[in-house]
């Protein structure tokens, strides 16, 4: 079995290699089994915390013949362990050489080993399984191939302590999907873990802490589940608030409040229980403040941000906190001094990782401002806020442009912030540059923005105008995203509000009338209702409506017409009736309404329809054609009196709803005038 590095060796360092390790590979070979097992002791002192003596000892082909002795009955348990031991020691070394290992099978030989009755042997195999599944280079699929290994481990989590934390740290680590997450709970992951919460060792306790912490990840059937979970006569969560104490190790605090965290966004814990109220949110500002390490701080910042998102009053609660919104801001001047960090290690490793920090402020300011007027403004009165948010948007970390951008989108829904700090600073130029060239996600929550920089009132509007963005966004409506389809039109019927003659013009220009009806029959429900708003927009104000009706009437009313005819929801209907109403307010634009018997029957359908919005909606289009002050009103009139539509509108003046009954009376008064 040959075993493959991903970088062939040079010629010269390979024969270094075979001259200074050789010797431990070939000792492998040797017939006598005291002398094999002694080399594989010696060779285990030689590779502990040596890199290079791994890489040449892998290169040498060391790993296939101590996989073979290792599944070797005849080896004995005590050299069969050895083997194991040496296989978990080159795994710690760099990811070539964990490659290098999966490339040679070693997972299904160690699962194979598994069955052995001999603990040293299981728990030496667990510990190299464990050490190779958390390499981010192992493929997690390999531990669910074979259906018999997960229900072995859960046989195997009774043995001993090394063997329930090396297999809850295989589990926490490779339960990557929710299809992980059903087969782990289906073979009785919370029943088997559950008592291990309460372990005499802390490396047990947490390892099955980390496994709560991703089974719960977004999954109701689980968090569900958990809630009801006795552990010693008391419930699993407030086993979770006692781990968040203050006294207990950080990454204990950490791990407990994210599995609280994760079973209340899944709706298994209300928001307001006591337990998320007063343990899980304080616990998690206070791994926000700068005395906790840097990866503590992203990670408290970021699970707060998860928590909170969905909740008003989570966010209000959290903004008041131990000043949160305050020391946020110190996570972008961090390392703030280099002698506050002493050891040179540290400071080289937070230094990398400093972009880690501002991604996680950005992520958990996006929370906090994402309903509450009062709390955007102390965000962005935060020092030098709008600044930070411009050069994040074009800093080199993906993730922070993609968290940078998620801020401004939370902060652009102030109308105040819209009209003030969001011009001073200009972000609409970082904006624009990112949304020319950037990875899907980070366009949607760009597009996503800029909708709210087009809305009327936003000064931003003119200059984005200027700068291009119609042909911009009429490409997004081109993409196979719907969520960019969407933002795309979104943005352009924000645009065509209220606009200009020459603005509307122009979006009907770049975004052609093929693609507008292509829009019109998009499969998102979301993109049509949105080009159904645009096609609104564009068709409002008089001399807008008869202009572009006679340019492109034909076309429009034909796509009513199978709007109104297709299987749509209600909206959809009510949308189209909308439009309908516009056209029929334009001076010359109502006659294409008048010359069509077809849709004036579906009006008149529609205004007998069970639902009230769409009665209304066809009310207004009729009441928009009879109106009196307007010329070829009296033939209108009766045309439409000879249709049966004045028994109809008789019968909605008694209507039960209000508004109905109104605009039935307004109708009705025109034909007494």
């Amino acid at each position: 079995m040959a075993c493959l590095l991903e970088a062939p060796l040079r010629i010269s360092v390979l024969s270094e290699v075979t001259a200074s390790s050789r010797h431990y590979v070939d000792r492998l070979f040797d017939p006598d089994p005291q002398k094999v097992l002694l080399g594989v002791i010696d060779m285990k002192n030689a590779v502990i915390g040596n890199n290079k003596q791994k890489a040449n000892l892998i290169v040498l082909g060391a790993v296939p013949r101590l996989l073979y002795l290792l599944q070797q009955d005849s080896s004995g348990a005590e050299l069969r362990t050895e083997c194991a031991v040496v296989l978990g020691s080159l795994a710690m070394g760099t990811e070539n050489n964990v490659k290098s290992l999966v490339d040679c099978h070693i997972i299904p030989a160690l699962l194979q080993g598994l069955l052995s009755q001999d603990l040293k042997f299981i728990e030496a195999c667990l510990r190299c399984l464990r050490t190779v599944f958390i390499s981010t280079v192992t493929p997690v699929q390999l531990l669910y191939t074979d259906a018999a290994v997960i229900p072995h481990l859960m046989s195997l989590l009774s043995r001993s302590r090394r063997t329930q934390e090396y297999i809850c740290q295989i589990f926490s680590h490779c339960c990557k999907t929710p299809d992980h997450q059903m087969i782990l709970y289906n073979h009785g992951a919370i029943q088997n873990i559950a008592h291990l919460l309460i372990s005499f060792s802390y490396k047990v306790q947490m390892q099955a802490l980390k496994c709560f912490s991703v089974l719960a990840y977004e999954n109701p059937q689980v968090s569900m589940t958990l809630v009801n979970v006795l552990v010693d006569g008391e419930l699993l969560s407030q086993v979770f608030v006692r781990m968040m104490q203050r006294d207990k190790p950080i990454e204990m605090q950490l791990t407990a409040a994210k599995c609280l965290t994760y079973m209340c966004r899944a709706g298994a814990i209300r928001t307001d229980d006591n337990c998320i109220v007063l343990k899980t949110l304080p616990c998690l500002v206070r791994m926000c403040s700068k005395e906790r390490l840097l990866e503590e701080r992203v990670d408290g910042a970021e699970t707060l941000a998860y928590l909170i998102e969905p909740d008003v009053e989570l966010q209000r609660i959290a903004s008041i906190t131990d000043h949160l919104i305050a020391m946020l801001a110190d996570y972008f001047k961090y390392p703030s001094s280099v002698s506050a960090i002493t050891d040179i290690k540290r400071l080289d490793h937070d230094l990398k990782h400093a972009h880690e920090l501002r991604q996680a402020a950005f992520k958990l300011y996006a929370s906090l401002g994402a309903n509450d007027e009062d709390i955007r403004k102390k965000i962005i009165e935060t020092e030098n806020m709008m600044d930070r948010i411009v050069s994040g948007l074009s800093e080199s970390s993906i993730k922070v442009r993609l968290a940078a951008v998620r801020c401004l989108h939370s902060l652009s829904r102030s109308v105040q912030q819209l009209r003030t700090s969001f011009q001073d600073h200009a972000v609409w130029k970082p904006l624009m540059k990112l949304l020319q060239n950037a990875p899907e996600e980070v366009l949607v929550m760009a597009s996503s923005t800029l909708c709210n920089l087009l809305l009327e009132f936003s000064p931003s509007k003119e200059p984005i105008l200027e700068s291009g963005a119609i042909d911009l966004l009429c490409s997004l409506t081109q993409s196979e995203s719907p969520a960019l389809r969407v933002n795309g039109i979104w943005a352009l019927m924000n645009m065509a509000f209220q606009a200009e003659q020459k603005i509307k013009m122009d979006i009907l220009r770049a975004l052609s009338t093929e693609q507008l009806f292509r829009l019109l029959s998009d499969p998102d429900v979301n993109v049509l209702m949105k080009t159904l708003g645009l096609l609104r927009n564009l068709l409002s104000t008089r001399p807008h409506i008869d202009q572009i009706m006679s340019s492109h009437g034909k076309q429009i009313m034909q796509a009513v017409t199978l709007i109104l005819e297709g299987e749509h929801n209600i909206e959809v209907k009510e949308q189209t009736l909308c439009i309908l109403a516009n056209i029929a307010d334009g001076t010359t634009a109502k006659d294409l309404i008048m010359i069509n018997d077809d849709i004036l029957q579906k009006i008149k359908y529609y205004m007998g329809h069970s639902n009230v919005k769409l009665q209304l909606a066809a009310t207004f289009c009729i009441s928009n054609l009879i109106w009196n002050e307007e010329e070829g009103s009296q033939e209108r009139q009766d045309r439409l009196r000879e249709m049966g539509f004045v028994d109809i509108l008789h019968k909605l003046t008694q209507s039960a709803d209000p508004s109905l009954c109104d605009r039935a009376k307004t109708a009705m008064q025109q034909y007494l005038a």
